[in-house]
């Protein structure tokens, strides 16, 4: 490894870290598009809030727990705190000497991940979850629920040693994620009006669809760097290529994504759903994550239209079992991850099911348990839900005290 690889990768690295963290702004922007004009102030305070805690809680004891200098065992890493003065001036080598980068670098593009985790969480609890419980949570989820999963898979622990195969992470990431949202959502119970006396699910349109938009461009341009960078090098003739494939693989299953949601709506609904059509791009996002290099483009398309029909028919199912989610986040993240992690042994002959399987229920089984624990306590202490009037006023006024809108709004609704 020469000092202009080393430089190049790192310099790789933190880039693409910069576009995960844009990856923030785009799910910011989704969730105020797709929420109610007297709750958007609060999902902005919540999303600014969540990546702050995330950051940090991963500085002080994520990272460490997530990639031990020596795990102690498959299952539990121990207990560690910060990055370390002396393994943060280090490079990171791979088992063959050959590719390396800062040390640093990969505690940055590692954070934004777990960043990416907790937005998840934010979209699927809008609208009747008090602020502070919320972030209560981001704290545990960040510096514990996450990690500790993460460990199991790319920081040396068991799932991996049983080869299960999460190139970028669609189950690590996404349906860690969607696993925590589902069951805060469970708990919380749906928002107020959303369901008719006979359980018929009511729509309950966003306010700024112009602003959903702009957050799923924004999500898909960064998810360039979510899958792109988990290459962890470019400097050299097959990481170049890598990096080059994963970016077309991501791209097209996006692509494929959106058109498949877009087409199931208008035979579905007899319109073409905007809404559907957003997701449907983003599903393809995460259908492709967990294996974005191995696919032939051609599946990589197969894969994405795939995941844009599921991730229609997955939110209409959750509505069904008055699973509330505004923006239907557990399915895109939940339903097409799980997808996304099945149809890796479709292209890498080095994955078998069994072991996607055995990562999909670890995995979700333990942020899922982990998350009905911590929601619950937070039930019984401080409450997770806001009061019904509250909610009808909506959470602008109650927890922020300001309207995202004010010279629109005439009055609290």
């Amino acid at each position: 490894m020469t000092e202009l690889e080393y430089a190049l990768n790192t310099f790789y690295l933190l880039v693409c870290a910069a576009l995960v963290m844009w990856m923030a702004a785009g799910f910011t922007m989704l969730e105020a598009g797709l929420v109610r004009a007297r709750n958007t102030v609060e999902i902005l305070t919540k999303n600014v809030a969540l990546y702050a805690i995330a950051c940090l809680m991963y500085f002080v004891c994520g990272y460490a727990l997530m990639y031990p200098e020596s795990g102690v065992n498959g299952f539990w890493s121990g207990l560690g705190y910060g990055i370390g003065t002396e393994h943060a001036a280090d490079a990171v080598t791979a088992a063959d000497g050959e590719i390396g980068y800062s040390a640093l670098a990969d505690f940055m593009f590692q954070v934004v991940f777990v960043a990416t985790a907790m937005s998840i969480v934010s979209g699927a609890v809008a609208e009747r979850m008090k602020l502070w419980a919320f972030l209560a949570f981001a704290v545990v989820m960040t510096g514990l629920i996450y990690p500790w999963q993460g460990y199991w898979s790319w920081g040396g622990g068991f799932l991996e040693e049983a080869g299960y195969s999460d190139y970028a992470g669609g189950g690590i990431v996404h349906m860690a994620g969607a696993f925590a949202a589902l069951a805060g959502v469970w708990l919380l119970g749906p928002r107020i009006g959303k369901y008719a006396p006979d359980g018929r699910p009511r729509a309950i349109p966003g306010a700024n669809l112009p602003l959903a938009t702009l957050g799923m461009f924004i999500l898909w341009m960064g998810w360039f760097g979510f899958n792109g960078g988990s290459e962890l090098a470019v400097a050299g003739i097959d990481s170049a290529n890598n990096v080059a494939r994963v970016f077309v693989n991501t791209n097209l299953s996006a692509a494929a994504g959106l058109i498949g949601a877009l087409l199931v709506a208008r035979f579905t609904f007899g319109k073409a759903d905007l809404t559907m059509a957003l997701n449907g791009a983003l599903a393809g996002l995460v259908g492709i994550t967990a294996g974005p290099l191995a696919p032939e483009p051609l599946l990589a398309v197969g894969i994405g239209f795939a995941a844009g029909i599921l991730v229609v028919f997955s939110i209409l199912g959750l509505d069904r079992l008055k699973l509330d989610d505004p923006v239907g986040a557990i399915s895109v993240h939940g339903t097409c991850g799980i997808f996304g992690l099945l149809v890796v042994p479709l292209s890498n002959p080095e994955a078998s099911l069994s072991a996607q399987l055995l990562g999909i229920g670890v995995i979700g089984g333990f942020v899922f348990l982990s998350s009905v624990a911590a929601w619950f306590l937070l039930a019984i202490t401080v409450g997770i839900r806001v009061d019904p009037e509250d909610e009808r006023a909506g959470l602008d006024f109650v927890e922020c005290g300001m309207e995202a809108y004010p010279d629109f709004v005439t009055g609290r609704e």
